[in-house]
């Protein structure tokens, strides 16, 4: 396991995803008209109207560097892949409750905001970056 490779790939990862999100929030207010934070409750209609999405941009995003990781190792297994996977999301889970839930900030949130009433969709961006090194297996199998 190249745990270097492995976190970098992650990182990248995660800011792509981040981005795209931000990015598609930034579309719903700017082009479609939607109400941002400044203009109603909680992070704005223009964020709320995202989150559907979240786990698609992530079920997208992490296997292609799922598969980048694999394809760099000398022996993929899929033992390998499912610690990778273990890997990615516990550190994700654990930037998320410091970045958007500990450390104060405009866009911060509180632990009720951001694991209970954003279900279903965070549960399933976590088993999106867990399968992200699986599916990577699976595809540069």
């Amino acid at each position: 396991m190249k745990l270097g490779l492995l976190l970098l790939y992650l990182l990248i990862g995660y800011v792509i995803v981040t981005w795209i999100g931000i990015g598609h929030t930034i579309f719903n207010i700017k082009v479609l008209h939607m109400k941002s934070m400044k203009e109603s409750d909680g992070l704005g209609e223009g964020y709320e109207k995202t989150k559907p999405w979240h786990p698609l941009y992530n079920i997208i995003i992490f296997p292609i560097f799922g598969w980048l990781y694999m394809t760099g190792l000398s022996e993929a297994t899929l033992a390998v892949a499912l610690v990778a996977g273990v890997i990615w999301a516990v550190i994700s889970i654990l930037i998320d409750l410091v970045g958007w839930v500990l450390i104060p900030h405009p866009l911060r949130l509180t632990f009720k905001q951001f694991y209970v009433e954003y279900q279903p969709w965070i549960t399933l961006i976590y088993i999106a970056i867990f399968l992200g090194p699986v599916i990577g297996y699976f595809i540069a199998k």
